[in-house]
């Protein structure tokens, strides 16, 4: 039981303004393991006047004290890397068998390529009669989501830190207790009193208090389209700089001379993974037509075959969603393709005594046109759509509101990489290729705007000056 009654701001855990405690439950138990305070705008006000109070010290910081800070950090998660995952697994219910790799050990690569990237802040170019310089941008609010909170998490903080900026974040309300022991790994290693500065609450409150605040300089959010807009929304008035990483509709093309069981093998798990719960999932499965319906059988065998259960047992490959109200909006979306006649091929709601478990479900027959195709579920659910020809494929692919990921499966390296440039996407992933932290993050279109990771996440806190001599 994680019980945290302190907010951590300027350096130290203090009470909050706001008033009352948001308990957090086990998704698969529906059981209680922790509680946060929740602040409202007067703690945001404190928080945002500490960060703004360390940005000058901490922006004249040498670069490389700032990267033994992060390095500092990585050794911290190092340490407590297993208590980390099974605190995610606890308030998010992915299983043990991935939370470890995909939740703790990924982001610690990705923070610790920081330690290198902070020097770059030093460059210096020399145009004409002109230096140009780079600066941290400033005060910086991190609203951070629920189904990756450490990997979101930690694509803001890393860059932010190795720039100079400083930071408030707030963590969603479903899965808050991982930023409370991060913030527990800051103090330890003795980061500047407002560097880092955590505040918890209501999105309607603690959130929109940070879009709106005029004393912060960058907003980073990570979470759906609509809350995106509304956020941006918020912050426009002053200006500020926004960083949205929003919704996905994401295709996986499967081309004619693609290895279709391997192709379709990959295709079922990436959408099942954190039972769907992941903004980057290929959702979408297009197919040639001249082989859909062996594609079928072999998806439903890789469905059937895909354990779904108890969250701390190391066969589980799914466990719940996050949350009743995640369950809900999923099985109303497999009722809605239904309504709209796509094929229920496998899955639909699952019948367990407690938990928030959706079972992999497959579409067959799906339209490119109705809602299950256009509209982010956000669970473990796949529409499998048949294509004439390459062109309608690629065609299909684009056809979505949104471009934050895609894949495309193919014999030919060179026709593969043909197909993935033909993509409106911010990333492509050939023949099942591993993320990459030292490659930009983000999306096209309603997906979103600007990047996390790599040189181009350190991008988005930086400010360009040009000095005339």
């Amino acid at each position: 039981m994680r019980d945290y009654n302190r907010l951590f701001i300027d350096g130290a855990w203090r009470l909050p303004s706001g008033q009352g405690r948001a308990e957090v439950a086990d998704p698969a138990t529906e059981q209680v393991v922790g509680a946060v305070p929740l602040g409202d705008e007067r703690d945001v006000d404190n928080a945002v006047a500490a960060a703004r109070r360390a940005f000058g010290p901490w922006s004249r910081t040498p670069s490389s004290v700032r990267a033994g800070y992060i390095r500092a950090l990585a050794g911290q998660l190092r340490q407590r890397a297993d208590e980390m995952a099974a605190l995610i697994t606890a308030e998010l219910g992915m299983p043990v068998q991935w939370c470890r790799a995909v939740q703790v050990d990924g982001p610690i690569v990705g923070l610790e390529q920081y330690v290198e990237l902070a020097g770059a802040m030093d460059e210096v170019r020399e145009v004409g009669n002109s230096l140009v310089v780079r600066e941290p941008v400033g005060v910086c609010a991190f609203i951070n989501p629920w189904n990756y909170p450490l990997h979101q998490l930690i694509g803001k903080l890393a860059p932010a830190l190795a720039a100079g900026c400083t930071v408030v974040l707030k963590p969603s309300q479903e899965t808050p207790l991982h930023a409370f022991l991060l913030a527990e790994m800051i103090e330890a290693i003795g980061l500047p009193a407002g560097v880092f500065n955590l505040v918890s609450g209501p999105g309607s409150k603690v959130g929109e208090a940070l879009a709106r605040h005029p004393d912060v300089d960058m907003l980073s959010f990570t979470g759906s389209t609509g809350a995106g807009v509304r956020v941006a929304q918020a912050a426009a008035p002053s200006v500020k700089r926004v960083c949205l990483e929003l919704g996905g509709k994401s295709p996986l093309l499967i081309g004619e001379d693609a290895d279709l069981a391997a192709a379709v093998r990959y295709g079922v798990q990436d959408v099942m993974i954190n039972s769907g719960q992941t903004c980057t999932a290929l959702t979408r499965m297009l197919l040639p037509a001249r082989c859909y319906a062996e594609a079928l059988e072999l998806a439903v065998e890789e469905a059937r075959s895909l354990r779904m259960g108890d969250p701390q047992d190391p066969q589980s490959f799914l466990g719940p969603m996050c949350s009743a109200s995640q369950r809900h909006t999923v099985e109303a979306y497999i009722q809605l393709g239904e309504q709209e006649g796509a094929r229920l091929l496998w899955g639909g709601a699952a019948q367990y005594e407690r938990g928030h478990y959706v079972a992999p479900t497959l579409f067959a027959d799906v339209d490119n046109r109705m809602r299950i195709a256009q509209e982010e579920i956000f669970g473990p659910v796949l529409c499998l759509i048949p294509y004439a020809d390459e062109a309608q494929a690629v065609a299909l692919a684009n056809d979505s509101p949104f471009g934050l990921s895609s894949g495309v499966w193919a014999a030919s390296p060179e026709r593969a990489l043909g197909l993935a440039r033909q993509l409106r996407a911010g990333q492509c992933f050939i023949n099942g290729a591993a993320f990459n932290y030292q490659a930009p993050f983000g999306g096209y279109k309603q997906s979103g705007n600007g990047r996390e990771w790599g040189e181009e996440g350190l991008a988005e806190f930086v400010e360009i000056k040009a000095i005339q001599r």
